[in-house]
């Protein structure tokens, strides 16, 4: 089955930034594919490349089948795209701002009413749908942006952080909705994001991009599942010295990737219940008070941490 898009290499430098340092990606017809990492990682720059609002410098891809720099205007016939900002009119309806995509694209008369009341109907805007866009609050305001890439039946749909900004509810409620895109609609959905609830949750795979690259690719619970045992985490009263720890912790059987962030210990542990009064015993003996513990199953924050070095909660916060 050929790819829905398939890029190989892809460069782009911006003054003085490596936006993307060699990304290569294989999205799948009928999945939802997920771009993880923190703001400045490359997602938006891998969009712009697919959605050919840019050139890459170097690399090559295709999204549907069409090369994106040989063929753009057949690229861009078969993508509906999401980005972070609104792109309806505020100062039309959301009806007028449905019919007016559907007309771009060539659809008219019977068939152009009613792929909008469908999509009033199923995204629950149709009580809404005669009032100006900018009275729509920004849970509506999004989901009539996703309609809008979904009028004319794309192959493929770009999402580019479809809830930034959004409150807890209403992120829940379009995650419902782009967990259905898929499948019913018959498309590939590649979804930026910087949430890693909202990536475990709604990706069948994911690549994980650091620094313009990819550092990790797979699906959410086979990349968890690679780390075996349990995360354990400290925090620490002080920041100590790195070597003093990686000794103490070293010596501990049981114990394996050690990761010191300033005040915050992470490691690798067969068995956390176990290791934990080991690891604060020595700790303590060497001088090193512990402020909190906590023992978990993997997370892709510890799957980041394994692949790029360093926390992404605090990557993300930066």
């Amino acid at each position: 089955m050929a790819s829905a898009i398939a890029a190989h290499q892809l460069v782009k430098t911006y003054p003085g930034v490596r936006a993307l340092d060699g990304v290569s990606l294989d999205v799948r017809p009928g999945e939802v594919f997920g771009l993880l990492g923190p703001n400045g990682a490359g997602k938006s720059t891998v969009v712009k490349v697919l959605t050919t609002l840019a050139r890459p410098d170097a690399g090559t891809a295709t999204v549907a089948g069409y090369d994106v720099l040989r063929h753009p205007d057949r690229v861009r016939r078969v993508i509906g795209v999401v980005a972070q900002r609104s792109g309806a009119d505020p100062a039309a309806t959301g009806r007028e701002n449905l019919v007016l995509q559907g007309r771009l694209y060539g659809l008219s008369g019977r068939l152009l009413r009613q792929r909008v009341a469908e999509l009033l109907d199923r995204f629950q805007l149709g009580d809404a749908a005669g009032r100006l866009v900018r009275t729509y609050s920004g849970g509506m305001q999004r989901k009539l942006d996703v309609a809008l890439g979904l009028l004319h039946r794309p192959k493929v749909l770009f999402l580019d952080e479809p809830t930034t900004g959004l409150d807890p509810e209403t992120r829940t409620g379009l995650w419902a909705l782009i967990g259905q895109l898929s499948a019913d609609e018959s498309m590939a959905v590649l979804l930026t994001t910087h949430y890693l609830d909202e990536a475990d949750r709604l990706a069948d795979r994911l690549a994980i991009v650091d620094s313009g690259r990819v550092v990790a690719e797979g699906a959410p619970d086979a990349l968890k599942g690679e780390l075996r045992g349990d995360a354990v985490h400290l925090e620490l009263r002080g920041v100590p010295a790195e070597q003093v720890v990686r000794d103490v912790l070293g010596a501990l059987p049981g114990l394996r990737e050690i990761t010191l962030d300033g005040a915050r210990l992470s490691a690798r542990a067969d068995d956390g219940a176990a290791a934990v009064p080991m690891a604060l015993a020595a700790l303590d003996a060497a001088g090193v008070p512990v402020a909190a513990v906590t023992v978990a199953r993997p997370s892709l924050d510890d799957v980041y941490l394994r692949h790029a070095g360093r926390r992404y909660e605090a990557v993300a916060a930066a």
